[in-house]
């Protein structure tokens, strides 16, 4: 099944967002000029297909979902619920450790990173839905 050019929106706004929260990490813990790519890759990569994983379930992909405001608690907590998941691939690909805090602080910067991207997809597309359907 194709996806539309909506939910590639979507899509494309979330990694973006994920990409935006890594890179501010990364940079605000001076990691990003040491080793900038093998850094990001190994946080943004992990927690994008947990992100996709929990996020694909719990229907934040679906346009008309994500055009109504009632919904936006769904990708704030797909998000809540897929970084677990994103931290134990990362430090499966560092052969480290899990870190509860980093788990903890980076879900949480990234569930609010999410919340703000999907609440501004909201009144871009989503008002205008509303207002014409």
């Amino acid at each position: 099944m194709k996806p539309t050019s909506r939910q590639l929106i979507l899509l494309l706004g979330d990694v973006v967002t994920l990409a935006i929260v890594t890179l501010v990490g990364l940079a605000r813990h001076g990691v990003l000029e040491s080793a900038p790519g093998s850094r990001f890759l190994a946080t943004f990569l992990p927690w994008t297909v947990a992100w996709l994983l929990a996020g694909i379930p719990l229907g934040v992909f679906a346009p008309q979902t994500a055009a109504q405001p009632c919904h936006l608690w769904r990708p704030f907590w797909a998000m809540v619920l897929a970084s677990p998941l994103g931290a134990l691939l990362r430090a499966v690909w560092l052969n480290g450790v899990v870190q509860p805090v980093f788990v903890a602080v980076f879900g949480g910067i990234a569930a609010l990173g999410i919340l703000a991207w999907r609440a501004l997809y909201w009144l871009l597309v989503g008002r205008k839905q509303v207002s014409s359907g």
